[in-house]
């Protein structure tokens, strides 16, 4: 008999999530760019909401009602098939804890979200790792990993941290290649990012079939990162395993009220989607034209870049010298991306900066 407590062998497995940093090693604050926060802010609306929301003495709705109905009416989705949580990151968590567990394998594909290899693991289920098609998602990597024993797969689209985006018929695909008693979670929290065109299908997936959940989040382009709120749609089973295990009051007075002013602020989306695009395009462009000095830019949909270093400059000697110029940018060595560096797209003077520090290096690195 063991004299302490000791946890269960698959909780000592996990290696916790290791976030952004926002400091330099010498304290410094720096400008964040490794996060993937909207670099516009907040929507005003959301701010003036969140100043009026009912006193933190009280319990917030434990439903959401009012937010689940704004979710609703904007993605004409039935209200009674949502469920918000404490960010998305609650809701991946809990699709894997009600569907797998010991025996049972979770399969993603490699340089997924980090979650999703702590989600299985939480559950004391098997994370299955599928190859990668020159960093992004491979479906057929993914159908043929399946086994009888997978029961949870998650898809990130786009996906993070490489940026990479499955159409609409490759969605499609995958899922019509797993079994009916699959869960197959996909993971939209870079939706808004998307034009109208590339919309992946996820939601008409979800609307035909009763084994689709797909989350979102209102830390992204909704500017609402620190209230953490994300929200899921499934079938109505789904959905009532989720809320059986879900904390009964997940999302917060000011997160409520913040997040439903949000929805009714299409503008602010709408803004937030075309800077992006404008500042990605021209970030790009740039990272090409240092193709010559060994940096390559993954296809992205999302809102940051991922900037391969395959020449004499490493990821490394860019991410101290960034931070050295004050900016905070997410080197993922622990992702298996040694080479590489995310950044996410901040405002258009954030990254005339990150520009010109990153040219000045190439210069330098020769």
């Amino acid at each position: 008999m063991s004299d302490k407590p000791s946890p269960k062998p698959w909780i000592n497995a996990i290696h916790a999530y290791v976030p952004g940093k926002a400091h330099a090693d010498d304290g410094r604050e720096l400008v964040k760019l490794s996060a993937n926060e909207n670099p516009l802010g907040s929507s005003p609306a959301a701010l003036a909401a969140f100043a009026k929301a009912r006193a933190p003495a009280g319990y917030p709705d434990p439903d959401s009602g009012d937010l689940r109905a704004a979710i609703g009416e904007l993605h004409d989705i039935d209200p009674a098939r949502i469920v918000c949580g404490t960010g998305s990151d609650e809701l991946l968590n809990l699709a894997a804890q009600a569907y797998a567990g010991p025996g049972d394998e979770v399969l993603f594909s490699n340089f997924s979200f980090a979650v999703y290899e702590i989600a299985a693991r939480r559950c004391g289920a098997t994370p299955i790792i599928a190859p990668d098609k020159d960093y992004g998602t491979d479906v057929d990597a993914l159908i043929a990993a399946a086994t009888d024993k997978t029961r949870v797969v998650f898809v990130a689209n786009p996906n993070n941290p490489t940026g990479s985006y499955l159409p609409a018929s490759e969605i499609a695909r995958l899922h019509a290649a797993l079994p009916a008693d699959v869960l197959f979670v996909l993971d939209q929290a870079y939706a808004e990012y998307l034009t109208a065109e590339e919309d992946d299908g996820g939601l008409t997936l979800v609307a035909d079939t009763a084994n689709v959940l797909v989350t979102r989040t209102f830390s992204k382009i909704y500017g609402l990162a620190g209230e953490r709120i994300g929200w899921a749609t499934g079938h109505p089973d789904i959905i009532g395993s989720l809320n059986r295990i879900r904390g009964p009051f997940n999302v917060t007075n000011h997160g409520q009220a913040a997040a439903l002013a949000a929805v009714g602020d299409q503008a602010f989306v709408t803004a937030s989607r075309e800077h992006n695009a404008a500042e990605l395009a021209r970030f790009v462009e740039v990272i090409e034209g240092l193709g010559n000095h060994g940096l390559r830019p993954l296809p992205s949909k999302a809102n940051f870049l991922l900037v391969l270093f395959e020449g004499n400059l490493t990821a490394e000697q860019a991410y101290k010298a960034l931070a050295d110029g004050g900016y905070a940018t997410r080197w993922l060595p622990g992702a298996g991306l040694p080479h590489g560096l995310r950044i996410t797209i901040g405002t258009s003077k954030q990254m005339a900066d990150v520009t010109r520090i990153l040219r000045e290096l190439t210069e330098t690195a020769q």
